[in-house]
This record gives structure tokens, sequence and C-alpha cells, in this order.
């Protein structure tokens, strides 16, 4: 029988970008504020529809660049010192009150990003913690972003835990010379718990591959001084680093 494409109704294509860093030593959201209809004036993850003849990392950097300034370089799509994957497939039949939508986000994790400036249909572009967002710590209000993009971030941030538990994805955070202290700090900030400095420096120098000393020191966190580290070349780490118990 020949296939009629006819026989299919059509439905659109976004993908949704959920940018992660570590600022103040929190965990932190890239958001911006919708500039039209749905949900104009509500805080949302920065996105868009896929155009015709775009691959999916391409709609992802060109869409990060239009709504908040921020450049996306390289083949993939990536910001520099960034790490970007597909992070899951969103295609509940009502999650767009426009049309049928299927969204594709994508994870993006990158130390030390600049405040973002809003362009392109985006009313605004802030960096919120992600506990104002989530409700994760505190008790205050939570903040309520459109669609099903709370749903989306809170699975972003749910990956981004549990990958730095096994991978040595929390350097990501980091610059490319850093201490102990400031990964130490990383963990803290995307777990949201507090780690025992002698404890943790005993794992991270202990698992073979994740750190490398740079033969250098600094006091930019003021106090003695502390020896530098690059991130090695395991990406699995061997004994895991596992999340405390809260």
């Amino acid at each position: 029988m020949p296939y009629d494409p006819s026989d299919f109704p059509p439905f659109a294509v976004t993908v949704d970008l959920v940018v992660l860093t570590v600022r103040g030593h929190a965990l932190c959201a890239l958001t911006v504020r919708r500039g039209e209809e749905p949900y104009r004036g509500t805080w949302a993850l920065p996105g868009g529809f896929v155009r015709d003849g775009e691959c999916l990392d391409a709609a992802a950097a060109r869409e990060l660049s239009e709504e908040t300034g921020l450049r996306a370089q390289g083949e993939s799509g990536g910001l520099a010192g960034a790490h970007l994957e597909q992070l899951a497939t969103y295609g509940d039949p009502d999650r767009d009150p426009r049309m049928r939508v299927v969204s594709v986000a994508h994870l993006v994790l990158a130390p030390d990003l600049p405040a973002p400036v809003a362009g392109g249909d985006a009313g605004g572009a802030e960096w919120k913690p992600v506990a104002s967002l989530l409700g994760d710590a505190g008790g205050g209000p939570v903040e309520t972003l459109a669609f099903d993009h709370a749903r989306i971030l809170a699975d972003g941030v749910e990956r981004a835990r549990s990958k730095i538990e096994y991978s040595s994805l929390a350097a990501a955070f980091c610059p490319a010379e850093f201490t102990v202290g400031e990964l130490r700090r990383v963990y803290e900030a995307v777990w949201g718990v507090s780690l025992d400095p002698r404890n943790f420096h005993r794992k991270v120098t202990g698992t073979p591959g994740f750190l490398v000393p740079v033969g250098g020191t600094t006091t930019r966190q003021g106090g003695r001084p502390a020896q530098l580290f690059r991130a090695g070349g395991a990406t699995i780490l061997n004994p895991p680093m596992l999340r405390p118990d809260v």
C-alpha cells in the first residue's frame, strides 16, 4: 500500500534549552521573559521553532544567540568551554495551546557565563537561582514558568545532579584551571548540600584521571595559596562521587 503523508497530522518541532551555570555559589538557570502570546510576560526557558532545513543543534545555537545574546561556537552548537547534550523529547498533545508541538530539550553546562542580553521575541533575559524556579530550598515563592518548562528544567537539573556523581562533568562548571575548593563549591551548588572539605579533597584527588595538577597555585579565593588543577582524561569516575543523603 503506498505511503500517503496526508494520513498523518502535521506538527511543529521546537528546541528548548536548559542552560545551567554557578553564580554566587548557587546553581542558576537561564530564563527569558516571553514577549508574545501565549504566556506573554511569563518567564520561560530559551528556545523556539526549528526552521525548515535546520538541524536541531543549529536551531538550539540560533535561539540561544537570538534570545539572550550568548554566542554558540563549534559544529555541535556548544558554547565555548561548555558541555552540550540532548536532554529529552517532550510531546504531550496539549503542552502548547497554539498547536501540536514536540520539543527537543538540550542541556548546556558552562562556567561563569556572562549576563544575558534579551533579543528576538524575548522581553528580558536573566539568570535565576534554580531554587526560586523549582522550590528546592528556602520555602519561598516559586516563579511560574511557561508551558511545561518547569518539568523540563527539573529534568535538566536532575540530569546534571546525577551525572556529576559518576562522570567528570562537574569540571564543566569550572574554568580551565581551578582549585579543589572551587570544584567542591560546584558540587555543593548543584546538589544543594554542604560537603566536608577534607573528605572531598581526599576523594577527588584520589579518583584516577579526575584531576591533574598544573604546577601552580592561586590566592584568588583569599587565604593560603591553593593548588591548581585541570580536568583529567577520565570521563567516568571510579569510584563515583555519590550524592549524600539529605
